[in-house]
C-alpha cells in the first residue's frame, strides 16, 4: 500500500493531542572538512520544518526546538553519511502533535550531495536552491508543504522524487532541480508544480496523483506536451492543442526546451495555466 494512503488514514484519526509539553531548544553542527560527497538523510514527524543552504564552513547546522518528554534528537555522521532529525524515545521519527515545535535546518552549499527528506504531519518550507544534488527523494505526510529550488542546482541527476501524502503541496523552480526525470506521487490533496527555472535539457515530469486538484504553471516559452491517462479527472487545457492521446503547447516543435509530462490520475482536476 503506497504511503499516500496511511497518511491519509492517519489524518482521518488524527493524532494524539500533546499536553503539557516541555519544550527544550538545541543547537548542533559539523564542521565542513574533506567531504567530496556526502548522502544526507533528514526525518522529522510534527511542527514546522525548514531547509536552506549556507556558506559558513560547516557541513551542517540545525535548531531544534522539541517536547523532550517525548523526543530525542539526532545527528549523526559516519563514513560520510549524515542522519538529522528527531525520534521518538520510544523509537520510530515520532508523528505525535508538537505545538510549538520547530526544525531549522541548513545544509553546506557546493558540497554533492544525495538528499533524502521524510517529514510528517508539518508546515514546511524547504528551499533547496544553492545545494549541489546528486539525487533527491522527498517524502511528506498530512503537511502543508512549500518547495522551492531557488538558485539551479550545480550538479545533474537523473531523477528526482515526491511522494506527497494528503497535503497541500506546492514546488517551485522544477527546472532548477537539473534533473532529467522528476516522479511525482501524490495522494490525497492540491499539488501546484511550477515549471519555471532553468532548464538545461529536455525532461520529463511523471505524476501520478489519486484525489485531488493539480495545477501546472508553465513559463511561456517552455515546450510542454501532456500525456493523460486518467479516470474521471477534468482537464483545462488552455494553449495546448489534442494531438490522439496526447496535448501539445503551440510552440512544442521550435521550443529550445521541451517539458513531457506523463500524468496518471483517478479523480479530481487538472489545469494548465501559462505565466510569464
Amino acid at each position: 500500500m503506497r504511503r499516500w494512503l496511511v497518511a491519509a488514514l492517519l489524518v482521518a484519526g488524527g493524532w494524539p493531542a500533546a499536553t503539557h509539553a516541555q519544550m527544550r531548544t538545541v543547537t548542533m553542527s559539523r564542521r565542513l572538512e574533506d567531504e567530496d560527497e556526502v548522502r544526507v538523510s533528514v526525518q522529522y514527524g510534527a511542527g514546522r520544518f525548514s531547509v536552506r543552504s549556507m556558506d559558513t564552513g560547516l557541513l551542517y547546522r540545525m535548531n531544534l526546538e522539541y517536547d523532550e518528554d517525548h523526543y530525542e534528537p539526532v545527528a549523526e555522521y559516519e563514513g560520510h553519511r549524515l542522519d538529522v532529525g528527531i525520534e521518538s524515545i520510544r523509537g520510530g521519527i515520532g508523528r505525535r502533535s508538537q505545538e510549538g515545535a520547530r526544525f531549522d535546518l541548513q545544509l553546506a552549499r557546493g558540497v554533492p550531495m544525495d538528499l533524502d527528506l521524510e517529514f510528517g504531519a508539518v508546515r514546511a518550507d524547504v528551499d533547496l536552491g544553492g545545494l549541489a544534488l546528486m539525487g533527491l527523494d522527498l517524502s511528506t505526510g498530512a503537511s502543508e508543504s512549500t518547495i522551492d529550488v531557488s538558485e539551479p542546482n550545480t550538479n545533474g541527476m537523473e531523477l528526482a522524487r515526491f511522494e506527497v501524502g494528503a497535503a497541500e503541496f506546492t514546488a517551485r523552480h522544477l527546472g532548477n532541480l537539473n534533473a532529467e526525470r522528476i516522479e511525482i506521487d501524490a495522494g490525497v490533496g492540491s499539488l501546484t508544480l511550477w515549471l519555471d527555472g532553468e532548464w538545461r535539457a529536455d525532461a520529463r515530469v511523471a505524476i501520478d496523483m489519486g484525489l485531488g486538484r493539480l495545477e501546472l504553471r508553465v513559463p511561456e516559452g517552455l515546450g510542454l506536451q501532456l500525456r493523460k491517462d486518467s479516470f474521471l479527472t477534468s482537464l483545462d487545457s488552455e494553449g495546448l492543442v489534442k494531438l490522439g492521446d496526447t496535448y501539445q503547447s503551440l510552440n512544442w516543435a521550435g521550443a529550445a526546451r521541451k517539458v513531457t509530462v506523463d500524468l496518471d490520475a483517478a479523480f479530481g482536476s487538472v489545469k494548465v495555466v501559462w505565466v510569464r
